[in-house]
């Protein structure tokens, strides 16, 4: 076996120094063998070269794709924010400069190389991406959650004439509860959903009058007594800012007034805490 493997070295160590020294001596059949056999050669290297341009070109338009997908969420995720789009320029290169300062021993980039390169890019383009939706998720839940928040006084041409807490009541003249807010306007006044939410009870109560419920989910409810009129039943979806019902001095009241709460798992909250820390 060693002895043939000697023997085709020799032959192709032969040949190669017939073709190096003495190029007259060959045949014109090797001629156009070593001609042919270098034209194949060329093909092969061409046709790499273009499979690998066609790869690099695929990987190119998945990460422009990329980039305009995050353009566009850069942009949503500004305006959820409040900041302005244009500080950020998304859809312009970002501005370069500096001196130049090249390496000491430069390096030739091979095609596997840049293909590696890309392929890692792409790899890094597309997590950023599923990580910005995420996140642009979360802030639309939140600003959600906020406008599910009661945020808006139910009452836009006053303020609160009654607070909330201990007070005398002026029924017994007792010291009691006073679980709500008293807007004290004239008899017809709209009142507004202070959020938005599903109404749970609209109709008449012993002691608060015609009355609204609006369920606002996470367990917050508001509610809304004393009307003269209710406009809305129960089942409706409202939003915040909605009219659903007028002022009046039903139930247990001694006077035009709207009597508003906001409870929290059953427990009555301070609505003025929530309004005053409102957002739009």
């Amino acid at each position: 076996m060693l002895a043939a493997v000697l023997f085709v070295a020799a032959v192709f160590a032969a040949q190669y120094a017939i073709v190096r020294f003495q190029p007259g001596l060959m045949s014109n059949e090797l001629r156009a063998w070593m001609a042919s056999a270098q034209q194949d050669e060329q093909q092969k290297q061409q046709a790499f070269l273009r499979k690998s341009l066609d790869t690099l070109a695929v990987h190119l338009g998945q990460m422009q794709a990329q980039l305009l997908r995050l353009d566009g969420l850069g942009t949503r995720l500004a305006k959820l924010t409040g900041m302005k789009p244009q500080e950020f320029s998304f859809g312009q290169p970002p501005a370069q400069g500096g001196p130049y300062l090249p390496a000491s021993m430069p390096t030739d980039i091979s095609l596997s190389g840049m293909q590696e390169q890309m392929a890692q890019l792409n790899t890094l383009l597309s997590d950023r991406s599923d990580k910005m939706v995420a996140l642009e998720t979360l802030l639309m839940q939140d600003k959600l959650s906020k406008k599910l928040l009661p945020s808006v006084a139910p009452i836009t041409t006053s303020w609160y004439s009654s607070n909330f807490g201990w007070r005398i009541d002026p029924f017994t003249g007792k010291n009691a509860m006073h679980e709500g807010v008293d807007y004290m306007v004239p008899t017809g006044t709209p009142i507004y959903a202070s959020a938005g939410g599903m109404v749970v009870y609209a109709d008449m109560h012993p002691q608060y009058g015609n009355m609204v419920e609006i369920d606002h989910g996470n367990q917050v409810i508001t509610r809304y007594a004393h009307a003269s009129k209710l406009l809305v039943k129960v089942g409706d979806v409202v939003r915040r800012g909605h009219e659903i019902a007028r002022v009046g001095s039903t139930g247990r009241s001694t006077g035009n007034h709207l009597h508003f709460e906001v409870r929290y798992k059953g427990i009555a909250q301070n609505p003025v805490r929530f309004l005053e820390n409102a957002r739009s």
